[in-house]
């Protein structure tokens, strides 16, 4: 051991950085691995639906979504194998400083000589784009072709990525109409202090069958947004179906008539009062300095690094010093060990936000019917509900299901 650390010490400052990057990132690998192999091992081993959400999860569902989750882990694990094998090998082989240098012969034959470094680095992110996209389209086209229409979740996915990026340019916020549930959300909203203005209802049954509700607004202008999917007297999939229209039969119309979308009014008020415990806790403001912090030290740290001629001469810049090379080598590289440990971090605090914001709709007399919209916002979001404890400690930003639902258990039962 001894004769080990003296052959470290003697290495060039370069090449024990260099070591230590590789070293790191198959740490970090194994860990996924190692965890993701508990996470296999409860799908494999969880075949029938927990007694807690026996009356409203079918076997069928459950299932169906146990294997789904499979099918993900094990393609992740070698998606996830090939990928640290690729990024060795481009270390290995001087990968990025052959592209820096295949970018400069370029945009040199454009015109820009080595004093436009920013077209260079311009071509460089193309050519890094260009590569990743090719070596990854494989995977992509495996995942999205075989594993997602194997268990029909296909047009879920490309739901959620419409939903998520073009829906909101054209999504419309309905007022929520005058009735009890608005009278309801009000006096809640009173009884803590809460700035509400407006409550809006926005159609997302027309993309998924996602429920979501959210707050926004500064200062005294605060606003709820509820998705109409959340609402069992909103949703269009309880709805019948006009008769006679294209596509219908009795199979589909049965099956409309039996899912039940969406919570009670006394189910949404306790999923608003979890959301409006995240306000008066303070948990919003506390993440948004947190990442204030985190974006000044990082920052700080980059501007004393990028000088340290010994970080560039260990990816093979030995007579250049990049400011995109810098910053791939620093915030990839070098910060992450910084980021691993601050994410879990961050994972941990947010688990704790979320129980916290369950214990504050305790508080409201909302435990009992809490408890109930967890399990029916399970069902409608797809969700597997049985984890791994290591798994969804490290990865998890919300508790597991059946954890937020022992923690609210004796206040149901009070």
């Amino acid at each position: 051991m001894a004769l080990s650390g003296d052959l470290w010490t003697e290495l060039p400052a370069e090449r024990r950085i260099f070591c230590s990057v590789l070293l790191f990132s198959w740490a970090v690998y194994l860990w996924e691995a190692f965890l993701a192999h508990r996470q296999r091992r409860v799908y494999r081993t969880t075949t029938h639906v927990p007694q807690e959400l026996g009356q409203i999860m079918d076997s069928e569902t459950f299932e169906k979504s146990r294997l789904y989750q499979l099918d993900k882990s094990t393609f992740s694990f070698w998606s996830g194998l090939y990928s640290e094998v690729e990024g060795t090998m481009i270390l290995l082989c001087g990968g990025i400083p052959f592209l820096w240098k295949l970018s400069g012969q370029i945009s040199g034959r454009a015109g820009f000589g080595p004093e436009y470094e920013i077209v260079q680095s311009l071509v460089f992110l193309l050519l890094a784009t260009l590569f990743s996209a090719v070596t990854g389209l494989p995977w992509s086209l495996y995942n999205t072709f075989v594993i997602e229409e194997k268990h029909g979740f296909n047009q879920q996915v490309l739901v959620t990525i419409y939903a998520d990026y073009i829906a909101p340019l054209f999504d419309k916020f309905i007022p929520l109409p005058e009735g009890e549930l608005k009278q309801q959300i009000e006096t809640m909203a009173k009884s803590i202090d809460f700035p509400l203005t407006k409550v809006y209802v926005v159609e997302g049954s027309k993309r998924s069958s996602h429920s979501n509700a959210y707050f926004y607004g500064f200062f005294k202008n605060k606003r709820i947004v509820l998705f109409d999917t959340l609402l069992e007297d909103y949703s269009a999939l309880n709805k019948e179906p006009a008769e006679g229209e294209d596509g219908e039969n009795e199979e589909t119309k049965s099956k409309t008539k039996n899912k039940k979308q969406g919570c009670k009014n006394e189910e949404v008020l306790a999923v608003l009062g979890h959301e409006l415990g995240h306000w008066k806790l303070g948990h919003t403001i506390k993440n948004i300095i947190i990442s204030q912090m985190n974006s000044f030290l990082c920052f700080f740290l980059f501007a004393v690094l990028i000088g340290q001629k010994e970080l560039f001469a260990a990816f093979g810049f030995y007579d250049t010093q990049p400011t995109l090379i810098g910053l791939m080598i620093i915030f990839q590289f070098i910060f992450s060990p910084y980021n691993e440990v601050l994410s879990f971090c961050l994972t941990v605090l947010s688990r704790r936000f979320e129980f916290q914001a369950d214990a504050f709709a305790k508080e409201l007399g909302k435990a009992k019917d809490l408890y109930s919209a967890l399990i029916k916002l399970n069902k409608d979001n797809l969700g597997f509900p049985v984890s791994d404890w290591i798994f969804s400690m490290w990865h998890y930003s919300h508790p597991p299901l059946l954890e937020r639902l022992q923690a609210l258990k004796d206040a149901k039962q009070e």
